[in-house]
């Protein structure tokens, strides 16, 4: 059964609702949006009302995509995530509540490393409970625990300071309207800003070549990114495979797999 009621016939806008939500849930949401929204950067959906248990935002009429809309998309996230955080998990700026990635908890940090911040708070707490519902074996949580030792100990680190990410942007939480790409249901924090293109490619995205062109225009990634795209999708596939079953432990297992065949970034 699904938690939410949405009633987009709300005359004020998209009405979203969640039985028993947690304190601060939709207040995160909101709070994640506001900080992402920057000059320059991705829209986010405007919030109308807020309350404990409920969030009103604008509604957005939706259009096909297009090659155009994609390619400016890719160069606004840029500069998104070049608006930077204080820190790898931190929480959007004047926000100490908690935060969540769909009905989960997601643990705040203020790492001064990637690596150590994204292997900690971003793979492993979701891992164990994958393990606990039987989402992944205790075989491949070993391979997923021999590349968190990898990206802890900072193979992967590249010296580039905490980029403002989404943190949830696969396909579903971009929507397309005439006036260009519009960003819902954040889990916005301080991240790596390959995390969230691997995210958009993780469940498809209309025009992703497109995306990630814009998207080099005005911020060439480094290089090699492409190959760490299983780096970055450790985060949700941890996440998916502790709620959505065991197709989705064996895509973790194959991704962490990956990572180990990864040349480290220093040395």
């Amino acid at each position: 059964m699904n938690d939410f009621v949405n009633s987009p016939g709300d005359p004020r806008g998209f009405d979203k609702r969640r039985h028993g939500a947690p304190s601060g849930f939709f207040e995160a949401e909101a709070a994640g949006l506001s900080w992402l929204s920057v000059p320059g950067g991705v829209r986010t959906v405007q919030v109308i009302d807020l309350e404990p248990g409920h969030i009103v935002l604008e509604t957005v009429d939706e259009v096909p995509p297009t090659r155009d809309a994609a390619r400016a998309f890719g160069a606004q996230l840029s500069v998104t995530h070049s608006a930077g955080a204080e820190a790898f998990g931190a929480p959007p700026d004047h926000w100490s509540g908690p935060l969540f990635i769909g009905n989960r908890s997601l643990p705040p940090a203020f790492e001064p490393t990637w690596g150590a911040f994204y292997a900690r708070y971003r793979v492993l707490p979701y891992l164990d409970i994958a393990l606990d519902v039987g989402g992944i074996t205790p075989r491949q949580a070993e391979v997923v625990h021999a590349a968190c030792a990898r990206i802890e100990a900072g193979d992967f680190d590249d010296g580039a300071p905490p980029s403002r990410v989404h943190g949830d942007l696969w396909t579903g939480n971009v929507l397309w309207s005439a006036d260009g790409v519009v960003l819902i249901d954040p889990a916005a924090h301080g991240g790596h800003r390959e995390t969230d293109l691997a995210m958009l490619a993780l469940f498809g995205c209309p025009f992703l070549e497109e995306i990630t062109a814009g998207y080099e225009t005005a911020s060439p990634l480094r290089p090699g990114w492409r190959a760490r795209t299983p780096l970055h999708q450790l985060h949700p596939l941890a996440v998916h495979a502790a709620g959505h079953g065991a197709a989705y432990g064996r895509a973790l297992e194959q991704a962490a797999e990956a990572v180990l065949e990864l040349p480290a970034a220093r040395g």
